[in-house]
């Protein structure tokens, strides 16, 4: 075999590397496991990722105090919903509760903002 004989032959494919699970943040699993026990009736509402926005869930509870959160991928929150039966809802298709807009934070425990 001479140099370059091999020049005619395809270059071999890359076997395609196999991406690791983004992990959802230590510090965010915690906040939201708090959140889900110390608050009844709570549901998820998970916003879908755009051009501009990650990939988000937002817990809202039964009186309508809500928290946000970024997730890198939602895997961990699917497998903490089921093992707690924690609904989960696409923002996206359901919307909002009610309740989280009626709620005002730092006015009073759970109080709702009067009609306008």
């Amino acid at each position: 075999m001479r140099a370059g004989d091999d020049a005619w032959r395809e270059p071999r494919a890359k076997r395609p590397r196999k991406q690791r699970a983004a992990r959802t943040p230590k510090e965010d699993q915690r906040a939201v496991k708090d959140f889900v026990k110390t608050r009844r009736g709570v549901e998820a509402y998970v916003e879908p990722r755009t051009m501009d926005q990650r990939l988000s869930v937002v817990l809202v509870a039964s009186d309508g105090e809500w928290l946000r959160f970024t997730l890198p991928d939602d895997s961990w929150l699917r497998r903490f919903a089921q093992k707690r039966a924690l609904p989960i809802y696409d923002a996206g298709v359901m919307g909002y509760p009610r309740r989280m807009r009626e709620y005002r934070r730092g006015d009073g425990e759970g109080e709702a903002a009067p009609d306008s």
